[in-house]
């Protein structure tokens, strides 16, 4: 018999880019599940988030002293709490287009979101991503990207440039020498590998297994690294 999976809407919101769903999935005999749906497509859950936290550890291994790290999409905070529990980081900046979704994380709608969100090195600024790269003044050490499902899945059509080589050429300038660029998409994307390649030099494409909701799949994070010298 297959098992029965219930799902209840905790919190709902309209953008002007449409609707975001935070909902509970509950099956017997296993802990609830929150996950974020955007314009009816699955984001994210709070059962599968080894890539989101995998992202942070992967670009923190990098660099010997990463004091200061851009975070480019809150959702539900995994990333960001795996940047927050490395000693060596000083200063973390989160920068969020959703509103309602800062919202849930402050007010306990996410239950984890208020402890994460009272950490004092934690700025969550309300922006588009790619007006906080462009108007950037100083440098950072790590940035981390996860704004998007990746150039081949886009929820938001306008997100399209994030993964193209002129952004790319804005996150390399705002960092600091040895300084590491992640992105994260759902689907191998080497249209995406080639713009960071041509950007950075290199690019390195790890590949994640992940079980979504009893389904296999994998994800994919690009990395490359600014030249310690020039």
């Amino acid at each position: 018999m297959e098992e029965t999976v219930e799902h209840a809407e905790v919190a709902r919101a309209e953008t002007e880019r449409g609707e975001l769903v935070l909902r509970r999935r509950s099956r017997h005999g296993a802990p609830d599940v929150l996950e974020l749906r955007v314009n009816g497509v699955f984001v994210m859950d709070t059962l599968e988030t080894g890539s989101e936290i995998e992202m942070a550890a992967l670009a923190l291994d990098l660099v010997p002293d990463p004091r200061d790290v851009v975070v480019g999409g809150l959702g539900l905070g995994f990333t960001t709490q795996r940047v927050l529990a490395d000693p060596r980081v000083e200063r973390v900046t989160v920068v969020e287009l959703e509103e309602p979704l800062i919202g849930w994380m402050r007010d306990g709608t996410v239950p984890h979101g208020p402890a994460l969100m009272a950490d004092r090195r934690l700025r969550v600024v309300n922006a588009d991503i790619s007006m906080a790269v462009a108007e950037a003044r100083q440098r950072h050490d790590l940035l981390l990207l996860d704004v998007d499902n990746g150039p081949r899945y886009l929820v938001h059509g306008d997100n399209a440039g994030l993964y193209e080589q002129s952004f790319l050429e804005q996150c390399r300038a705002m960092l600091n020498p040895g300084g590491v660029l992640v992105v994260w998409a759902a689907d191998e994307a080497p249209e995406l590998a080639d713009a960071v390649r041509r950007v950075f030099g290199d690019v390195t494409e790890t590949a994640y297994d992940v079980l979504l909701q009893d389904r296999p799949e994998t994800y994919h994070l690009y990395s490359a690294q600014v030249p310690s010298t020039p």
